[in-house]
């Protein structure tokens, strides 16, 4: 591991939190693909296993900023515990219900509680935060953490499948929540490295509104929206060529080589010190990740699939981590956690329905208008990213005059002479 990543797991406590919140983010997309496995094993239904599938994913992405918007106001330790008790009866629910034969409005009911698991990706990021604000390590920890999501979101699905269709279907949507209640039961009670919570009296008036309402905030989520159905894209062609093929296994190859490609360059990219300014990062990051869809129009194979889509995924983790710098440079401390999670929910958003609507597409038109799904996503993200670049720079900048008197305000009180008493 490079010298960098060796640093960021110097400080007291890093080590046993990122560990702790691997082993409570691999429920995420273990429940996703558990859900779609169990019930399409359990009903042979396929389009009813989607859509209860797909009713957690959305429910997690809608109520996941909420349970972090709690934490920001209350504490990591006071809200996980809750968020992650009612998630896991919803989960327990959706299992005996499955297994049951119950009405189906009650897996949807279920899907819906089970959606409050908390973004234990956003959790970590704000405990790295918290370690280096204002530090080139900053930049590292995001990239590992860019890294971490890629390798469970690798790991978990194929874990899924295996989980439930070789022992039993409930396996591994048992398994994702008894994962969730260990990590998180390991993650909550270290306190040393919990971010701060600020007094209720010291907190603005403002703040109760949601933080997706900061034109940054949300001009990032939709670029992240936008640019999410470029993996969900890749995700519904892959199975489409690997299908012609004659082998859906080919499919698991297409989906590691675009993490693959993201996981290097994000190493490689949390390696450097930056240099260049974030918002021109984003709208490079964003502008490589539009112009490397292009390439997918000349694909015929799964071959060609596999050597595009590594490309394809150089750009992603870079981006993800610029666009988490500037949500940390633009975000008041106390609503951190929440804005972080609003990104991760508006990727996550963005994947499904791209998954989804490049299906609809492929099948009523085929494959040309299917890749075309991601390359005019990909231009939407290009065009938010420009109209966003200029008030991005002015709330960066703006950032950096306030840390910087800050910075200085001490220094200038204590050179202050203290000679009569209008000045005690």
């Amino acid at each position: 591991m490079p010298s960098p990543y060796r640093e960021i797991f110097s400080a007291p406590g890093a080590k046993a939190f990122s560990g702790a919140g691997l082993v409570a983010r691999l429920p995420l997309p273990l429940t996703h693909m558990g859900i779609l496995t169990m019930l399409s094993e359990t009903t042979g239904e396929y389009a009813l296993s989607g859509l209860v599938a797909g009713t957690f994913t959305f429910s997690m992405a809608l109520l996941g900023p909420q349970v972090s918007r709690a934490v920001d106001r209350h504490g990591q330790s006071r809200v996980l515990p809750v968020a992650t008790g009612v998630s896991v009866i919803g989960l327990a629910a959706l299992l005996l219900c499955a297994t049951t034969g119950a009405p189906t409005w009650t897996l949807f009911l279920c899907a819906l509680l089970a959606g409050l698991m908390p973004s234990m990706g956003a959790m970590v990021r704000a405990r790295w935060t918290e370690l280096y604000r204002g530090t080139p390590r900053l930049n590292t920890a995001y990239s590992m953490e860019s890294v971490v999501d890629e390798l469970t979101y690798v790991i978990s699905p194929a874990l899924a499948v295996v989980l439930s269709t070789a022992l039993f279907p409930q396996a591994a949507p048992l398994v994702a929540g008894v994962l969730l209640i260990v990590g998180v039961a390991l993650f909550v009670p270290q306190k040393r490295t919990e971010p701060r919570v600020l007094p209720r009296a010291e907190q603005p008036s403002g703040g109760s509104s949601s933080v997706i309402w900061s034109p940054p905030v949300l001009l990032l989520a939709l670029t992240l929206l936008f640019g999410g159905a470029i993996p969900g894209m890749v995700d519904t062609m892959g199975l489409a060529f690997a299908e012609r093929q004659g082998d859906k296994a080919l499919s698991g190859l297409v989906f590691a080589v675009y993490a693959v490609g993201s996981g290097i360059s994000g190493l490689l990219f949390g390696a450097r010190a930056l240099s260049v300014p974030l918002p021109r990062l984003l709208l490079i990051g964003i502008s490589g990740t539009a112009l490397s869809t292009l390439p997918f129009l000349w694909v015929d194979s799964v071959a060609g699939m596999v050597a595009v889509v590594f490309v394809a995924g150089v750009f992603f983790a870079p981006t993800m981590v610029v666009i988490m710098g500037i949500v940390e440079r633009t975000t008041p401390e106390h609503r951190l956690t929440e804005a972080m999670t609003w990104m991760i929910a508006g990727l996550q958003s963005g994947i499904a329905i791209g998954a989804a609507v490049t299906g609809i597409v492929y099948d009523s038109f085929g494959t040309t208008a299917g890749f075309s799904v991601g390359i005019g996503a990909g231009g939407l993200a290009v065009l938010l990213a420009l109209c966003a670049l200029p008030m991005l720079r002015r709330r960066i900048n703006r950032a950096s005059r306030t840390a910087a008197s800050s910075a200085t305000a001490p220094e200038a009180v204590a050179a202050q002479p203290l000679s009569g008493p209008s000045q005690l």
